[in-house]
């Protein structure tokens, strides 16, 4: 009964933290297939502790920023940011365009630090915490080359394709197509993307290793306008691109975290169906 409870109260938090503007109570409850008043006692209980809020003039309720602190609290006191932070200003620095760090929080492929290297003109920029699409990104692809056929198509599978209109045009449509571009990506060492997770942009990717285990557990992407970010530049960033991941992947205090983040091995895709 408690271990119910808590799941639909995390099913609720991930829910409002999908809708910034927060939803009404019936609707709440419709999507996450529970009885109106049940909804409202969840939503009471966290309301009772800050977590949530209700706006008084539309009734919608709406995550406060309390958990955004505690995520933000999490991630300086585990030194991540700090201690990648340098390494992602000098690549920004040398690409010119946006720099990112993610980390595998299976089975999930999380963004948490950025460092932004375009100074003028176009600028692409995207919001951190949120969960990388693994098969139109650089930093999903790459990920998905670290690991089997059979378990990178388990988690595409599982998190699905992207529906038409919703991505780039060179978005994968297929199981086969997303195969092509891990193949790619692990014949290259680093994923490459041309406006496959959105019009107009490119993006390429290198994994973050675990010295002791081998295992990816996270990467570092270049993304920025595929006009600026052609196959040549590409090419001439290759080495700074695979310089900085194996920088990261030396530093044992991060490599640890990481690596306890992730799980500490990959689990058995069998375990997740």
């Amino acid at each position: 009964m408690a271990g119910g409870l808590l799941r639909r109260a995390l099913d609720l938090v991930e829910l409002l933290a999908g809708h910034a503007r927060g939803l009404p109570l019936q609707t709440i409850a419709d999507m996450l297939g529970i009885p109106k008043s049940g909804a409202h006692r969840l939503l009471a209980e966290l309301v009772s502790y800050a977590y949530v809020t209700q706006d008084a003039e539309t009734g919608r309720y709406l995550l406060t920023t309390r958990f955004a602190t505690l995520g933000l609290k999490h991630l300086a006191n585990s030194g991540v940011v700090d201690v990648s932070q340098s390494v992602l200003n000098r690549l920004a620095d040398r690409s010119g365009e946006l720099v990112r760090l993610a980390v595998v929080d299976y089975p999930r492929l999380v963004w948490v630090a950025k460092a932004q290297g375009a100074r003028s003109g176009l600028r692409y920029d995207a919001d951190m915490g949120t969960e990388a699409t693994l098969s139109t990104t650089s930093t999903g692809i790459v990920w998905l080359a670290s690991l089997s056929d059979e378990e990178a198509l388990h988690l595409v599978l599982r998190q699905g394709l992207r529906p038409p209109g919703t991505a780039g045009p060179n978005a994968p449509r297929s199981i086969p197509a997303v195969l092509d571009l891990i193949q790619a990506a692990r014949a290259r060492g680093y994923a490459w993307v041309h406006e496959t997770n959105a019009v107009g942009m490119a993006a390429m990717a290198a994994n973050i290793v675990h010295p002791g285990s081998g295992r990816a557990i996270g990467n570092v992407s270049i993304a920025g306008p595929s006009a600026r970010l052609t196959e040549a530049c590409r090419d001439a960033l290759a080495p700074d691109l695979l310089e900085a991941a194996a920088t990261l992947s030396a530093v044992g205090p991060l490599s640890d975290y990481l690596a306890a983040l992730s799980g500490g091995r990959t689990p058995d895709p069998a375990r997740l169906a």
